[in-house]
């Protein structure tokens, strides 16, 4: 298990100025294409929102009052309920709008055909299965992670790939109020 810290992350403007993107992982690691990515987004302001043909997204608001996302006649959703996830086709052509004002998003896409992703919102202990990949989001709480049993907190968490040594370790809560996401990746065969 990899962990990470999103505010240790290093942030990358988006080419329109609407937002940043701190990448958590994008695997395969220094591949040309991703097979799978996660990255926490904050989106600035109203605007074009990214399309990414051949992917399928789910989006999680992690804090702020939410965005819609909408394409005339296609798709119109409004994400507004904090750990909450979203899926959607990365082919649409989308445009953003913060109703509240900026906001923060967990995002986890995935390589059509390749991968299926499944985000939930958990408060008990996750299993990894074996062969899966996934990434673990503390929204509240401690939580205990990674092998040698250290502690998450809101914002931290960690990650592993299919061939991660993850399978069997429990990812537990410590505290009465532990939320947590977690994007649970298959690699389709």
């Amino acid at each position: 298990m990899h962990p990470f810290d999103v505010e240790s992350l290093t942030a990358g403007r988006w080419r329109n100025g609407g937002g940043a993107t701190r990448e958590i992982v994008s695997w395969p690691a220094g591949g040309g294409e991703f097979g799978w990515r996660a990255s926490v987004a904050d989106i600035d302001r109203d605007g074009p929102f990214s399309a990414f043909p051949g992917v399928d997204r789910t989006l999680t608001l992690l804090a702020g009052d939410g965005v819609r996302l909408a394409s005339p006649g296609v798709f119109d959703r409004l994400l507004s309920r904090p750990g909450e996830p979203l899926g959607f086709s990365g082919d649409l052509a989308l445009a953003a709008e913060l109703p509240g004002g900026a906001c923060r998003v967990l995002n986890i896409m995935v390589r059509r055909g390749r991968w299926t992703a499944r985000v939930d919102r958990v408060a008990g202990p996750v299993v990894p299965p074996g062969g899966h990949a996934g990434v673990f989001y503390v929204l509240r709480g401690a939580w205990r992670v990674g092998p040698e049993g250290s502690v998450a907190a809101d914002g931290q968490g960690v990650w592993w790939d299919e061939g991660d040594d993850a399978a069997g370790r429990a990812v537990a809560p410590l505290s009465a109020d532990a939320v947590a996401l977690w994007a649970d990746l298959v690699p389709v065969e």
